[in-house]
Order: C-alpha cells, then sequence, then structure tokens
C-alpha cells in the first residue's frame, strides 16, 4: 500500500470433467464401504433444488497452515495495539500480522520507531506489536526497510526480535512493492538505491538473507514479485534481460525461502461485486507464480512458499465496509489458500473513513479496513473505534472450517454466484462453507460427497446473513447433510461428522506424503512419496474440479504415469491402502507439465517480443525437421487461460474458437524444406485478462513439436 495522506487514511489512487465412474470402481474393489453420502429413501421428496456442490474429500488442495488467516498492521495506526484488536483476531482464528504496514516498511527505521516522510501513531512500536501478536495467538510477518534501510539494519532487526527478546519471528520481507521505485515509470514506493532494476533487487535480496541468516539461521526470507496479470508484469525495463519476476527468481531462488505477491481486484471504482467476478481470476495467477518458481528453482520449487501478504477488492472506492465485501473476503482467503499460499493478509486491521456510500441498506464508509478507526469524512462518522465491519466477519466465517493441519478439500457448485469450499478436519469431520453472492434470492443447495459418508446426527451450522450481528449459530433444524438453504447475500457453514467405521480415520494406513516430482518426458512423469504406516498399496489419482479418477497403482512408493498428453498439465495425489483395502487420507497435491518430444518432426520457438500487463505481441518461428516438404502448412496451440487471445497478426491467417488457435500459411508462401532447411514465421499482437503463460505445446500440421 502507498503512503497514508493523513493518518490511517493511505493514498488511494496508486492502485491501478469427466466422471468418477473409474474412481468409484476401483475403490469399490478395495473397500467395500459406500464413499458417497445419499439422503435416507424414507426422506420425503422434496422440490429441486436450485445449486448442487460436490464435495471430494479424497482431493486434498493442501493443508492448512497456521499464518493461514492474516491481517496488516501500521504505524501509523494508533488503534494498532488496542486491547480489543488482540481479542478480536483470535476470535477469527488469526495466525499471522503483518508489520509495519506496507510501503511504510520502505521509510520506516525499527530501532528509532521513525520513518522520515511519515507519520508513526504513538504506542505502535515493535516491541507494542509484538504484544498484540502474542496476545492474539498469532506470528509476525516482518518487512524489513529496503527502500532507505540497509541488510545491516535489517540483520539488527533480527537480532533484536529472536536473539535480544526471543520472539521467534519466523517471517521477513526484503521491502514492500519494490517494483513500484518508478524504474517502470510509475513510483510511488520508496527506494533510494541508484540503480532501481530488478536485477539490484536481486543482489541485495542476497546481501540481506546473507547478513539476516547469520544471525538467525531459522529465519525465512521473503522476495517481492509482481503479480502475473498485474502491472508491471511482462513489462522489460531498460537494460533489463527480463521482466520483474523473471529477473529476480532467475537470481534468488537459492537463497529465499518464499515470495510475496499482493492482489487488488481493480481500482478505486471497483465494486465488491465486481472483485467476485474476478477472483475466479485469482487460481490461474497463482499457478502462474508457482511455475514461474518451479523454473528458476527447479526441484527444489516446493521448499518456496507463496504469500498473499495483501489483498482487498480495490484501493479506496466504494463497498469496502459493506456486506459484499465480507462474502469477498471470506471466498478469497479461502480461494487463495486452496491454491497453494501459505498465508492471506487483509489490506488492513484500521485504514481511516474514505468515500461514503449506501450499499444494501448501509452506510459504507470507503474504509479498507476490517476494523472501525473511528475516522471521518465530512460529517459522517464511522462507528466507535475496533467496531468490525463486514470483511472481518467474511474472514471469521473462513475459521468455522477448520484450523492449522486441516485439510482443504475440492469442492465444486454449479451456480457462479455460490461458491463452495470445504475442510477436511484432522478428526474426521467435514466442514462446507456456501457463500450465497445473490443479494434477492436464498439459494437452496443439494450437497453430495466422495470419499466421505455422513452420520445420521444433525449437522452444526453458523451463520453470516442479514439480521447477524457476529456469526451464528444455527439451531432449527432446517439443514441436514444433504440439502442447506443459503439465506441472500449470506453465508452458511455445515459441520458433519462421518458415519461410524468410514473414512480414514477408520483406516489402517496413515496418510502418505506429497508426491515428488521425477524424470517428465512429453508422455510419462516419475513420481514418488514417503510412504505411510500400514500401507498395503497406493493410489495415485487425478483431479478434475471436484472430481478424481485413479491414474496409477503401486506396492511400493513410486510409479511412472505413461501415456499423458505431451504438454499437458495434472494434478495428482496419493492415498494408501491399509490391508483390507480401506483408504487413507489424500496426500498433498502435486501440480506437473509434460514436456515435448525431442525426437519431433518439428521444432517451435514462441518468443514473447514485448507485454505491457494487459496485452503483448510475440513471434512464433517453426522449422520442418521431416525428411519431405511441407506445403500449406498450419501451427495450432491451445491458450493456458480463458483470457488469452489473439487481436492481429501478420505474416499468416488467424483463427481462434475458444481457447484454440489456427495459424494458416498466407496465399503464396513457399514450402517448409525438410531437414530443417527453412523456417516460417509469423508475429501477432495478442490481449491477456490475468496472467500470459505461453502455451506448451505447438503443432506443425497436426504434429507436436520440441521446443516452445
Amino acid at each position: 500500500m502507498p503512503l497514508p495522506q493523513r493518518p490511517g487514511r493511505p493514498n488511494g489512487t496508486r492502485r491501478l470433467v469427466r466422471t468418477a465412474a473409474a474412481l468409484t470402481a476401483a475403490l469399490a474393489l478395495l473397500s467395500p464401504l459406500n464413499a458417497v453420502g445419499a439422503a435416507s429413501a424414507a426422506e420425503p421428496e422434496n422440490p429441486a433444488a436450485d445449486v448442487d456442490v460436490r464435495v471430494n474429500t479424497q482431493a486434498s488442495l493442501g493443508r492448512m497452515s497456521d499464518t493461514a488467516r492474516g491481517v496488516n498492521a501500521a504505524v501509523w495506526d494508533a488503534h494498532m495495539n488496542d486491547p480489543e484488536v488482540a481479542d478480536l483476531m483470535k476470535a477469527a482464528d488469526v495466525g499471522a500480522m503483518r508489520y509495519p504496514g506496507g510501503s511504510y516498511a520502505d521509510i520506516y527505521h525499527w530501532e528509532t520507531h521513525t520513518a522520515p516522510g511519515g507519520y508513526v501513531a504513538p504506542g505502535t512500536g515493535f516491541d507494542a506489536f509484538m504484544g498484540t501478536v502474542r496476545a492474539a495467538g498469532a506470528q509476525p510477518i516482518l518487512i524489513a526497510n529496503y527502500g532507505s534501510g540497509t541488510p545491516e539494519e535489517a540483520a539488527g532487526w533480527v537480532r533484536y526480535a529472536n536473539v535480544t527478546k526471543h520472539y521467534g519471528a519466523k517471517y521477513w520481507e526484503i521491502g514492500n512493492e519494490i517494483y513500484g521505485n518508478g524504474h517502470y515509470g510509475n513510483g510511488w514506493e520508496h527506494d533510494e538505491h541508484e540503480d532501481k532494476s530488478p536485477r539490484e533487487y536481486a543482489r541485495q535480496v542476497r546481501a540481506y538473507a546473507e547478513a539476516m541468516k547469520a544471525v538467525d539461521p531459522t529465519v525465512r526470507i521473503g522476495a517481492v514479485l509482481t503479480t502475473p496479470g498485474h502491472w508491471p508484469d511482462g513489462v522489460v525495463g531498460e537494460g533489463d534481460p527480463g521482466d520483474w519476476n523473471h529477473t529476480v527468481l532467475s537470481e534468488v531462488t537459492d537463497v529465499i525461502d518464499f515470495v510475496s505477491v499482493h492482489w487488488y481486484a481493480g481500482g478505486a471504482d471497483t465494486t465488491a461485486e465486481d472483485a467476485m467476478t474476478r477472483l475466479t481470476r485469482l487460481p490461474g495467477e497463482l499457478r502462474e507464480v508457482r511455475n514461474q518458481l518451479d523454473r528458476y528453482a527447479g526441484v527444489d520449487s516446493p521448499r518456496i512458499g507463496i504469500a498473499l501478504t495483501e489483498i482487498n477488492t480495490n484501493t479506496g472506492g466504494a463497498m469496502l465496509t459493506a456486506r459484499p465485501n465480507g462474502l469477498f473476503a471470506a471466498d478469497a482467503f479461502l480461494t487463495a489458500l486452496e491454491n497453494g499460499v501459505f498465508t492471506v493478509d487483509w489490506w488492513n486491521t484500521h485504514n481511516g473513513a474514505g468515500r461514503i456510500t449506501t450499499v444494501d441498506g448501509e452506510t459504507d464508509y470507503g474504509d479498507m479496513g476490517m476494523l472501525s478507526s473511528g475516522a471521518c469524512t465530512g460529517d459522517v462518522c464511522e462507528p466507535a473505534p475496533n467496531t468490525p465491519f463486514h470483511p472481518y466477519y467474511g474472514m471469521k466465517m473462513t475459521g468455522e472450517l477448520g484450523t492449522a493441519g486441516d485439510t482443504l478439500v475440492a469442492a465444486a457448485s454449479s451456480a457462479q454466484d455460490v461458491s463452495a469450499h470445504a475442510v477436511h478436519r484432522r478428526d474426521g469431520r467435514l466442514s462446507v462453507l456456501l457463500i450465497n453472492k445473490d443479494p434477492d434470492a436464498a439459494r437452496t443447495v443439494d450437497l453430495d460427497y466422495e470419499g466421505f459418508t455422513p452420520s445420521t446426527a444433525a449437522p452444526e451450522v453458523s451463520r453470516y446473513a442479514r439480521g447477524d450481528g457476529d456469526v451464528t449459530a444455527v439451531t432449527d433444524g432446517t439443514a441436514s447433510a444433504s440439502r442447506v438453504t443459503v439465506p441472500p447475500y449470506g453465508m452458511l457453514a455445515v459441520t458433519l461428522t462421518p458415519q461410524a467405521g468410514t473414512g480414514p480415520g477408520a483406516s489402517g494406513a496413515g496418510t502418505p506424503g506429497t508426491p515428488r516430482l521425477g524424470a517428465v518426458t512429453d508422455t510419462t512423469a516419475s513420481l514418488s512419496w514417503e510412504g505411510a504406516a500400514g500401507a498395503t498399496r497406493y493410489l495415485v489419482q487425478e483431479r478434475d474440479g471436484a472430481h478424481t479418477h485413479v491414474v496409477g497403482e503401486a506396492t511400493g512408493t513410486s510409479v511412472t504415469l505413461r501415456n499423458l498428453p505431451p504438454g499437458s498439465t495434472h494434478t495428482v495425489n496419493v492415498l494408501a491402502a491399509d490391508a483390507s483395502g480401506r483408504l487413507s487420507a489424500p496426500s498433498a497435491p502435486l501440480t506437473f507439465t509434460t514436456g515435448t518430444p525431442p525426437d519431433a518432426p518439428c521444432t517451435v520457438t514462441y518468443h514473447r517480443d514485448t507485454s505491457w500487463g494487459n496485452g503483448f505481441v510475440a513471434t512464433v518461428t517453426v522449422r520442418n525437421l521431416s525428411d519431405t516438404p511441407i506445403t500449406g502448412w498450419t501451427v495450432d496451440w491451445d491458450w493456458p487461460t480463458d483470457r488469452q487471445s489473439v487481436s492481429s497478426g501478420w505474416n499468416a491467417t488467424f483463427h481462434q474458437t475458444g481457447r484454440h488457435v489456427r495459424v494458416t500459411a498466407p496465399e503464396g508462401a513457399g514450402p517448409l524444406a525438410p531437414d530443417g532447411g527453412s523456417t516460417a514465421s509469423f508475429g501477432f499482437v495478442g490481449a491477456n485478462d490475468g496472467p500470459n503463460p505461453q502455451p506448451t505445446a505447438l503443432r506443425l500440421n497436426g504434429a507436436v513439436c520440441s521446443g516452445g
């Protein structure tokens, strides 16, 4: 975040299926237990539901960390350390608090508690902050001053925090949004380095990491990245070898432990409804961050975490304290956690009043904080300090699903305006959160399960909807394991107990380790994993949405998957079976992409020449390696995302249907000579709304080419 215009109010102008039949059959061979819960035949028929939600507990999305839910705290916030703050954060199971406050980090000097050029509120020093962190039962995420600091200053902070005071501060970012230092023409982030390039930032990250880990080798160092699909992603500065992310990651993956990205759905006029729609882009953007880590860190990539250290709908517009932003907060926290993030940190704890509007019959204060700061815009004042706004309750609702160590599992909804998230708890219970984004109509939801059989006990239900002053227990018995009704603009969490003798708790096999990727070719992938106690065999299954199907089986702890399409992406996990065939909980997932054939009859080079965030220019060059000439060639590829397209091109004819692009040789084009004797090149202007990964497999006249 940029520096505040006045205490408590930052400048808001900157932010610019497959069926489950195969798996069911396989499970039937292994276990006599029915993996799918069904309503009793004795139940009377009900009118059809308008939404179907499928939950698959055998499709793990990863485990929740102890830092999963987080908030930002800023030294200009006079209410940052009010006793009520710690109580509220503890009640919402907040596990991380980030300090000293966005862009302030790059002017803040921890030892003197000063921020030259900015305002520092009384009582917001580091020790006072740590008092709040400890009272909340959370951990700090600290931002070392890159803009006006030094590696030595950062190392001194580590020494004070972890050697002198024994705070055990684990996570340390090197600067905040340093790509906004003016190197790309837009400069809000303070940076006194003469060289403001990504290469210099990478060099300094290495120096900071060396100095800080010399004091405490256990600290985890984070580097700042730009979020794929958001400015300045794809922009290459003068003299740079690549854009920010590729330049930084090419030089620091051996010394960092995580990367930090920020996500705002849009600028000041973005509504929460807009943001909830744009949230569908976040999984692809986070996947591209992981792809970049895979590219530069290789087999070491799983060690490097992803932290989403700032998130909100917009940067100072309307619908920030209103109910829709509460729905967004719940949806955003869980979407990010389901897609490989270990902490999601809301901007901000308190922030200050902005534009006043009316939303859903309530005053919206244009405040990016979760809690009221008691500030005023004109003659309109917020409620008393620390009064929770709707985003706080959205975050709190996610705590109804589970906590550290519980497993996020796949859930899919048939309706775009009803989101579904699920967590399989360590004690065997299953919790499902349903978010109804329709402001006018309640939605009736039918729940279906794979890998989980609910007991006949009534579920525990909690709700946050119109008329609720807090997350509220629902005890009227209207919700069942198979059907619930979610109020308009409301959230409902349902927690179910398993039928006795079912689920992972009934298996004598433990949970296997996360699969590791070995050799990968164009059609095969070798996987291995740590074995599980009590296991007699293992199933490797692939996830497609909330569906899974078995793709491999082994009695040992490795398998090679075969007959995979070239350039295809797969997400798999492993389950163990005991001697009776009963299945364990699934391992954490692994996502990988196959390559292209080394002995292909053609080669292709796809080169992005330039990019400007939401558009790019690319050149494609193909070469015929077969022993016969090719006349009248076509080149085909599929975009990795739905929001990539060809706008215009040259030296060929372009046609796009959905994700598929076909490029045809121009009229009068000569043949492609055999044995690589000639090439054909064409270029185009493309558009991307979100991340812009390059195609993984290109085909010449239907044959997959090598290269990319």
